[in-house]
């Protein structure tokens, strides 16, 4: 995270955790509309936009009298969505068991690109259980995105 991801984080996450809510991410960036800061929050069984308006109400005040950023910006508050990357403890732990795409910046075993459920993971290390029963391991640095395969 960059400095004012930082200090938006370190100021709305306490302010989040009085909701039953957890920041998972804060991005600021440059989109089509110009600079937007968002906060992307979850919760056990999933958010609601009820708790999207909350949180975002609580926070205008506080992050204006913080003022972090010394231009015009668009405050989102969101869901992790149910297609988010996989990069937090939560996130592997909500999709255990789960069917994930694995996409490799090196090819491993002649493939760049695996699906199947994820069975296990550490900080290091996730494994993936694919169609045909085999296991496979990769190293969490070697991938270039693990993220749910939606299916309907």
């Amino acid at each position: 995270m960059g400095k004012v991801s930082d200090q938006v984080f370190a100021l709305v996450q306490p302010i989040a955790e009085s909701f039953g809510l957890e920041v998972i991410e804060v991005l600021y960036e440059k989109k089509y509309d110009g600079m937007n800061l968002t906060v992307v929050i979850d919760k056990d069984g999933g958010v609601t936009i009820d708790d999207c308006e909350k949180l975002h109400k609580a926070i205008d005040a506080p992050l204006d009298e913080l003022d972090p950023i010394d231009t015009a910006y668009i405050l989102n508050v969101s869901s992790p969505g149910i297609d988010r990357p996989l990069k937090t403890e939560r996130d592997y732990k909500r999709n255990f068991n789960r069917k994930i795409s694995v996409r490799l910046y090196t090819p491993q075993n002649g493939k760049k690109a695996y699906e199947g459920l994820l069975v296990a993971y550490d900080e290091e290390t996730l494994t993936v259980e694919l169609k045909n029963g085999d296991k496979i391991t990769f190293n969490k640095k070697d991938t270039a995105k693990i993220e749910p395969v939606i299916e309907f």
